[in-house]
């Protein structure tokens, strides 16, 4: 309980040096949102164009930027998801919209995650690394289930590798 006094009174202070200052936030245009920019941002779009820079660098045979490309881009995802799910705890039971917000955020980061997942793995497999791919492979599996393409497609990677021998064929249908 100590803590949050702390906390408090610190936000307080905190809050009072700012009294002073105008309430622009909510009148800001659109350009003042740096985060929601779409390529230099912190957003989903923002990790996506990580993830394209990653595939042009390798393309292009740069495979030391694509790797440090992919690697931002999965650091930048978890982040956000754990950003989005904090969020989303803190407001649930208050405003029902925010948590739905931040959870179709999450899940777009999460999607995002995979990819970057995924595209690093291929990027070891290339470089002739699969054990390094591995637990990339596994991260995948473990966050998007086989059920998902990006899980059933890491799995496929792993069945390839030799790391897996049993195929996975999908689930069963109900009732059988």
């Amino acid at each position: 309980m100590g803590c949050r006094s702390l906390l408090s009174a610190m936000a307080l202070v905190a809050s009072l040096g700012l009294a002073g200052l105008p309430v622009v936030a909510q009148e800001a245009a659109s350009s003042d949102r740096v985060l929601a920019q779409k390529a230099d941002g912190f957003n989903p779009a923002a990790v996506q164009a990580m993830i394209n820079r990653g595939d042009a660098a390798a393309a292009a045979g740069d495979l030391t930027k694509a790797r440090q490309e992919y690697d931002n881009a999965r650091k930048a995802s978890k982040q956000l998801l754990a950003f989005y799910r904090d969020l989303s705890g803190a407001f649930r039971g208050l405003d029902a919209r925010i948590p739905r917000e931040m959870d179709t955020k999450g899940r777009e980061a999460l999607g995002l995650l995979a990819e970057a997942d995924l595209r690093l793995a291929a990027l070891f497999r290339r470089q002739n690394q699969p054990e390094i791919a591995v637990p990339v492979l596994v991260e995948v599996v473990k966050l998007m289930t086989p059920a998902q393409p990006q899980g059933r497609k890491a799995y496929q990677s792993l069945l390839e590798l030799g790391f897996v021998d049993t195929e996975f064929k999908g689930a069963a249908p109900a009732g059988s």
